[in-house]
């Protein structure tokens, strides 16, 4: 090839190359949409044949959307009990998801006009169907549903009049599951997840009574009003000319309810909110938080409660452990180094998980037996560093002296060692123990209800983490300064004493 050839050629490869950039650049737009895909069918769900790809009719939706608008669908995703809040940040255009509309909803976001209406009802097992029809036969009984939803508000009205348990889950899988396994006497949730449920789990029955009511919508930022709108319109078609229907038919959600209720909707949307806003945190909201303050206070004593027996257990543990890697033989050191760094490798959440729900086929532990156990043997793992390391800081000087006095090791441990690496591990224990309290508020992932669960509850009813989030820093501080201030204390008055 010759020089002006080669010139040629790099010459076009460049101008293909710029138009082909061009061409990207031209491309449709993306509709970021969010949603959550873990366990979320029929809403949004993996596809089993392919993990790479989505479906559910929530997935159907915001293609629909996607391809009226003349924009590409790119998925987000979010968890189910954050969508609201990036919905407001902006982390997507679209949430959708199996989204129940609430007034504080409505509040909060630009919401869409309702595209599903859902009934809530009542799963139980099927020896128990001619038992428990309604909420006011299960007094004393406990009731799984997800918190933060319509549901959970029925139950928790219903602890007040009929005396339900509520009980607090974070996905819409493992309520079934542990009702089936007698854990839970009912679950209260949408009956789209209770028909797939019944499917999926043996032995569950679906009581015909309808609870409540609710309806799924999609959520957008505030400020995205014009693009809701063009959004209410493609579901308006969607709805006149049957395309809604033939994806809920689809997805085996399609009835006799869903028919009358897209006769209905048309009638009952009332215009755009053009009109002022709606304040968040209006005279009833902020009376809203002041109802909600009993809840968080029950919440933090179940926080400092677990806690305090958790940390004592791992003291226990601790101590044992830390002995045995000090004074045992060859093989109980293996063996208790392998538990060390066995739960010190692995997180522990896994290890609540497996406590709660991997062990439920040979042993059903309450689930705040499940949350002490859990946070009490990971913790032990990290205290027992800490005492071994105070004990083998005490100089072999004292304990040869201890022993030339005549003390057994029992003695010398107890009388000279024991005190001396105690103090040493006064501080460390004092953070772990901080650690620990923070660390409590995973607990919720086996339906215990402490403080952080709590203020995420109520920070879904009224759409807003400002107020909330700032009650929960300020009750986990109330509980750990006092911690930090006795522990310095502690440590002055022995620092005292030792000079």
């Amino acid at each position: 090839m010759t020089r002006g050839a080669l010139a040629y050629a790099t010459g076009a490869a460049i101008l293909l190359l710029a138009g082909a950039s061009r061409a990207a650049e031209t491309g449709p737009p993306a509709l970021r949409w969010g949603g959550d895909a873990e366990g979320g069918a029929p809403f949004v769900e993996a596809d089993p044949a392919d993990p790479s790809k989505l479906r559910g009719f929530d997935v159907e939706i915001a293609n629909l959307v996607a391809r009226k608008l003349g924009r590409t669908p790119a998925f987000v995703q979010v968890a189910f009990q954050s969508l609201d809040q990036s919905a407001a940040r902006g982390d997507f255009d679209l949430g959708l998801s199996g989204i129940e509309d609430t007034p504080s909803r409505r509040a909060a976001l630009a919401v869409t006009v309702p595209y599903y209406e859902f009934r809530e009802v009542l799963t139980v097992r099927v020896a128990d169907s001619g038992q428990f029809h309604r909420l006011a036969d299960l007094r004393g009984r406990r009731v799984g549903t997800l918190a933060g939803t319509i549901a959970w508000d029925a139950l928790a009205a219903a602890a007040k009049t009929d005396g339900v348990v509520p009980v607090s889950y974070d996905d819409d899988v493992h309520p079934y599951e542990d009702l089936a396994k007698g854990r839970l006497d009912a679950v209260l949730l949408d009956h789209v997840l209770a028909a797939r449920s019944v499917r999926r789990v043996a032995g569950l029955a679906t009581q015909p009574e309808t609870i409540a009511t609710g309806r799924y919508v999609a959520i957008l930022g505030k400020e995205n009003a014009a693009l809701r709108d063009r959004i209410d319109a493609i579901l308006l078609d969607a709805m006149r000319d049957g395309t809604l229907k033939r994806i809920f038919e689809e997805w085996k959600v399609w009835d006799e309810d869903q028919a009358a209720f897209e006769e209905k909707i048309e009638t009952e949307i009332s215009p755009p909110p053009s009109s002022p806003s709606k304040k968040i945190f209006s005279s009833s909201s902020l009376s809203l938080v002041v109802s909600y303050l009993p809840s968080l206070l029950k919440a933090s004593l179940v926080t400092i409660t677990l806690s305090c027996l958790a940390m004592a257990l791992a003291v226990v543990l601790g101590v044992c452990i830390a002995s045995g890697r000090v004074y045992g033989n060859a093989a109980v050191r293996a063996v208790l180094t392998v538990y060390v760094e066995v739960t010190r490798g692995t997180p522990v959440l896994l290890q609540l998980f497996v406590l709660y729900y991997g062990l439920s086929s040979v042993v059903r532990l309450p689930a705040f037996v499940a949350a002490l156990l859990g946070l009490g043997l990971n913790y032990a793992a990290y205290e027992s560093e800490i005492y071994r390391g105070a004990l083998e800081a005490v100089p072999k000087g004292q304990l040869e002296a201890a022993r030339t006095l005549g003390l057994t090791e029992g003695q010398v441990l107890r009388l000279v060692r024991g005190p001396q690496a105690f103090r040493l591990a006064l501080a460390p224990m004092t953070n772990d123990f901080v650690a620990l309290l923070k660390d409590s508020s995973l607990v919720s992932v086996v339906t215990v209800v402490e403080l952080t669960k709590q203020t995420a509850i109520f920070a879904t009813n009224i759409a807003s983490w400002a107020v909330p989030g700032a009650l929960c820093a300020a009750l986990y501080l109330a509980m750990s300064l006092p911690l930090a201030r006795l522990a310095r204390r502690l440590e002055g008055r022995w620092r005292a004493a030792s000079t």
